[in-house]
């Protein structure tokens, strides 16, 4: 928690460093201007963005849930792997954001250009072994996660176009960390609307078919996620065009591979495995609810998808703070860096508690427009009434997480997302699920996500603090190592 003093400390530091700004590298521009201004400028864009991608997801659930339970099961198996994977895509991402915000920070934008530029062919090398490795691991993975053997047709159907073109979405996610890298916010909205639409015209004709048009059934949403990926792609590389950081192949050249790579893989490999903890646990979580009945999977699986869409400004955040705390951090400028981490936790408290309200009042009404299946309402309803009050702590552990990233501290997000996951969800389902069935899952979920939040909070400010007032203080000259 912080005191008054420190408080006092961030506001002075960053008076301090207002004042300095005419120093400030060119293309380094949120190391400038107001805090709050950067965190509503970056992140407003990314919430109708991520609000976008997120949508994809309620509405392949929606179209897949007139197939049937069945079809609406299976897709609650996927939705955890499927959100594991796009997490190691994540992962790549921040370490291309970190390493270009940094190097913006220190005013080196030749070293920006190239690892901007090797990051998005890193993203499409890592995509395809991914997709090598699905191919060959998608039934013992299914098989493990109790997936009953009637559904197994549909999570092959889904999950085979899926792995075929996974390598179009780590393109996206290379794209996207170019651009986050250097504050271009507003930019990766346009990729994310690209890809979203595109998946809205699709999903409807794909899976339930129109036009005389029979459909592909769960498989059409897999066809609907291809071709919103291609339009994804070809957007977002004209958009990349326009800014200072363009896609030129010829810079690949003039790149030492390995330690780009190494810089990249530093925040990348623990952000990667950070982010991809959470739907590890969901895909545990899962099993242990397919335990309760299909109609439990079903609703668990379904509220799920609308939990997602619900934090989606969380998420956004999350992403957003990662290029205002890197170049403030490059430059120097510590106390701008915990200005952005206080200011972005107390949205995460008053939304998230704003959330929980909402959806425990308004749960049934959301559940029934999934399902007509009492049971699954059910379900769906009570996992909203008791892990819709940990969404503040979600918020501030994967806002926390952002930040840690973005000073090369990705192990330390590491360590408590495994922390959280592991030590306190999983045990917690495990040995009360006995006693309180499917409830104590989601009791899980809200234990783990009030216990990480609170640590994650301690943890991010130890480490911002870590650059104490001595470097905030007026002519002192930040220390090389924070200018790697």
């Amino acid at each position: 928690m912080t005191s008054p003093q420190d408080l006092t400390a961030a506001g002075t530091g960053a008076s301090q460093a207002e004042a300095s700004e005419a120093d400030a590298p060119n293309n380094a521009a949120l190391t400038r201007g107001s805090i709050r201004g950067h965190l509503i400028g970056q992140t407003a864009p990314m919430i109708i963005g991520v609000a976008a991608l997120m949508s994809v997801g309620l509405i392949d659930a929606y179209f897949i849930g007139q197939l049937g339970a069945e079809q609406l099961a299976a897709i609650a198996f996927i939705f955890p792997i499927t959100v594991a994977l796009s997490s190691l895509g994540v992962g790549v991402m921040v370490g291309i954001n970190s390493v270009i915000a940094r190097a913006l920070g220190v005013g080196d934008d030749q070293r920006a250009a190239r690892r901007g530029n090797f990051g998005i062919v890193f993203a499409i090398t890592l995509g395809a072994v991914l997709a090598l490795a699905l191919f060959a691991l998608l039934d013992p993975m299914f098989t493990l996660m109790q997936a009953p053997a009637e559904l197994l047709p549909y999570i092959r159907a889904y999950m085979l176009p899926y792995a075929f073109g996974f390598p179009l979405l780590l393109t996206i996610m290379g794209i996207n960390g170019t651009l986050r890298g250097q504050g271009a916010a507003k930019r990766t909205l346009v990729v994310s609307l690209a890809y979203s639409m595109t998946n809205w015209v699709l999903d409807p004709l794909l899976i339930t078919g129109a036009f005389g048009f029979a459909g592909f059934g769960i498989a059409g949403a897999a066809y609907a996620s291809l071709g919103g990926w291609i339009v994804g792609i070809v957007v977002g590389f004209f958009v990349l065009s326009q800014t200072a950081i363009p896609f030129k192949p010829q810079l690949i050249a003039q790149t030492d591979w390995m330690e780009s790579a190494r810089s990249i893989a530093k925040v990348a490999g623990p952000a990667s495995f950070s982010n991809a903890i959470n739907p590890i646990g969901l895909s545990v979580l899962t099993a242990l609810v397919a335990s309760e009945g299909t109609a439990a999977v079903a609703g668990f699986g379904a509220a799920g998808r609308l939990q997602s869409f619900a934090v989606v400004p969380l998420l956004a955040l999350s992403g957003s703070i990662g290029a205002i705390v890197g170049q403030n951090w490059g430059a120097g400028q510590y106390a701008r860096a915990r200005l952005a981490m206080l200011e972005a936790a107390g949205f995460c408290l008053v939304y998230g508690l704003v959330l929980a309200v909402t959806l425990y009042f308004a749960g049934d009404w959301f559940a029934q427009l999934f399902s007509d299946d009492s049971a699954v309402v059910a379900e769906f309803t009570s996992y909203l009434a008791i892990a819709a009050w940990g969404f503040a702590g979600f918020g501030l552990l994967i806002v926390a997480n952002g930040a840690l990233n973005a000073v090369d501290r990705a192990g330390v997000a590491l360590t408590q997302s495994f922390a959280r996951v592991f030590l306190v969800m999983l045990p917690f389902a495990w040995f009360l699920r006995g006693s309180w069935g499917s409830e104590a899952i989601y009791a899980a979920e809200l234990a783990a996500n009030v216990l990480g939040g609170t640590l994650a909070s301690l943890l991010v400010w130890r480490v911002l603090r870590s650059r104490g007032r001595r470097d905030d203080s007026p002519g002192s000259a930040a220390p090389a190592s924070a200018r790697s």
